[in-house]
C-alpha cells in the first residue's frame, strides 16, 4: 500500500509501517493514505485512491474534513500526544509574563560589557522588572481536554487556585482533574475571576473569537491571557486595544501576527507548542498506529469525522462500510449480504452526527459483485473488503 508523506514525520512513526506491506515517500502515485503535519490540503487535489488522511498532531484545520467526509474518508489526528509539550510551554508562558523575563533579557542584552559601572546598571535596572509569583493566583483554564487537564493539574501543584470551564468535558477528563479544580459555568466567569487565563479549545465556529471585544473587558487589568490553542480563538484587535488601554497586562501567544508583532504587551512565540522531539515522536507513533489499524482492519480510533468503532477479528473476512446516518441502512446492508448467502458472524455499527460506520465479519469470502451491490445503496459512501491475507 502506498502512503504519501507531505511533511517531515518522525522516523519512529514511519518505522511502524513494515516495508514489505507499505511503500512510503513524498513522491508516491495513487496513495491509499496521506500522512501530514502542516501541509494545506484545502486547495490540493486529494487522489481518488486515498482511503484515509492522518495528521501527526491535534488540529485538522489544514485538512478539508467535510470534503473527505462526503467521500467516506476518515481524518485521523493524535489528540493528547503533544499534551505534555504544550503544558510545559504554557507554564513557561506564565513565568515569562509574571516575571517580565522577555524585557529583562532585552535589557541585559543591551548593556555594555566594557562599562565600568556595569554592576550598578544591573542593580538599578532590575527595579523595572519586578514581577509576581504564581502561587496564590487564580489560573483559569478554558477547555479541559488532555492539555487543559494537564495545565490545570500543574497549576494546582504550583499552589494556584484553578478554575476550569468546558461544557463538553468527557468523563475521562473529569476523572483526571484534581478535586481542587473549581468548575466555572461560563467563559465569562473565568475571564472575570482569573489572574491567568489559558485557552485550550479547537478552532470551530463556536470558538472563533472566544475572547473578543465583547468580553475582553471583563478581565482584570493585571490579568495575563495565554493562547496556545489556535490563533482564531482570540480577537487580536480587541486584545491589542485592551493592552493599549491598560485593561489587560499581557498576551502570551504561540501565533505571531502583523496585528500584535512587537507590541510591548505581547509575548509571541513561533508556534512552538508541539515542537519537542518527544511530542513529534509521540504524534507520529500514535497516528501511524491508528492509520494501520484502519487500513488493515477497518478499526477507527481518533478520527475527527467518524465515530469510534473497533471490533476484534473473529473471522478472516471483514467488510467496512461508511455511510450517511439515515434510517434502514443496516437493514439494506444485511439484506445485500443475505441475498449473497453470507452469514454475519459479528457486526458493529455506530454513528456520529451525519456519519455512520459499520464493520461486519462474515464466515466466507465476499465476492466483488456483493461489494458493488452494497456500494450502490443510496447513502453508502465507501465500501472496503478487508480479508486476512
Amino acid at each position: 500500500m502506498n502512503i504519501l508523506v507531505l511533511n517531515q514525520i518522525s522516523p519512529l512513526g514511519l518505522d511502524r509501517l513494515p516495508p514489505q506491506r507499505y511503500k512510503v515517500g513524498k513522491d508516491i502515485a495513487d496513495p491509499v493514505a496521506i500522512l501530514v503535519r502542516s501541509a494545506d490540503l484545502h486547495k490540493a487535489t486529494v487522489a481518488p485512491s486515498v482511503l484515509a488522511i492522518a495528521r501527526a498532531g491535534a488540529g485538522t484545520n489544514n485538512i478539508p474534513v467535510e470534503r473527505m467526509s462526503a467521500r467516506g474518508v476518515p481524518v485521523f489526528n493524535a489528540p493528547g500526544a503533544n499534551a505534555n509539550a504544550v503544558k510545559e510551554l504554557v507554564l513557561a508562558g506564565m513565568l515569562l509574563a509574571a516575571r517580565h523575563i522577555a524585557p529583562a533579557l532585552r535589557f541585559v542584552d543591551a548593556l555594555d560589557a566594557k562599562a565600568a559601572d556595569l554592576e550598578a546598571k544591573v542593580e538599578d535596572g532590575k527595579k523595572s522588572f519586578a514581577g509576581i509569583e504564581l502561587a496564590g493566583r487564580t489560573l483559569g483554564v478554558i477547555g479541559l481536554g488532555k492539555i487543559g487537564c494537564l495545565v490545570a493539574d500543574a497549576g494546582v501543584k504550583l499552589g494556584m487556585n484553578v478554575l476550569g470551564h468546558d461544557p463538553d468535558i468527557t468523563v475521562d477528563a473529569a476523572w483526571s482533574l484534581p478535586s481542587q479544580v473549581k468548575r466555572a459555568g461560563s467563559v465569562n466567569e473565568v475571564l472575570k475571576a482569573a489572574h491567568f487565563v489559558t485557552l485550550h479549545v479547537p478552532l470551530v465556529a463556536a470558538t472563533r473569537d472566544l475572547v473578543s471585544a465583547a468580553n475582553v473587558g471583563l478581565m482584570r487589568p493585571d490579568a495575563v491571557l495565554l493562547n496556545f490553542s489556535r490563533d482564531g480563538v482570540v480577537g487580536e484587535a480587541a486584545v491589542r486595544d485592551a493592552l493599549d488601554d491598560k485593561r489587560l497586562a499581557a498576551y502570551v501567544t504561540d501565533f505571531p501576527s502583523a496585528v500584535l508583532l512587537r507590541h510591548a504587551g505581547v509575548i509571541a512565540l513561533p508556534h512552538l507548542g508541539a515542537s519537542t522531539r518527544e511530542a513529534e515522536d509521540n504524534c507520529a507513533v500514535m497516528v501511524v498506529d491508528q492509520l494501520r489499524d484502519y487500513l488493515e482492519h477497518g478499526n477507527v480510533v481518533n478520527a475527527v469525522n467518524f465515530p469510534s468503532v473497533s471490533m476484534a477479528r473473529e473471522s478472516a473476512f471483514r467488510v467496512a462500510i461508511a455511510n450517511a446516518n439515515v434510517p434502514n441502512m443496516l437493514g439494506q446492508i444485511s439484506t445485500a449480504m443475505a441475498r449473497a448467502g453470507l452469514n454475519i458472524h459479528n457486526m458493529v455499527n455506530k454513528s456520529r452526527g451525519e456519519m455512520a460506520y459499520t464493520l461486519v465479519d462474515v464466515d466466507s469470502p465476499v465476492a466483488d459483485s456483493v461489494l458493488a451491490d452494497m456500494a450502490r445503496i443510496d447513502g453508502v459512501l465507501a465500501v472496503r473488503y478487508l480479508p486476512v491475507t
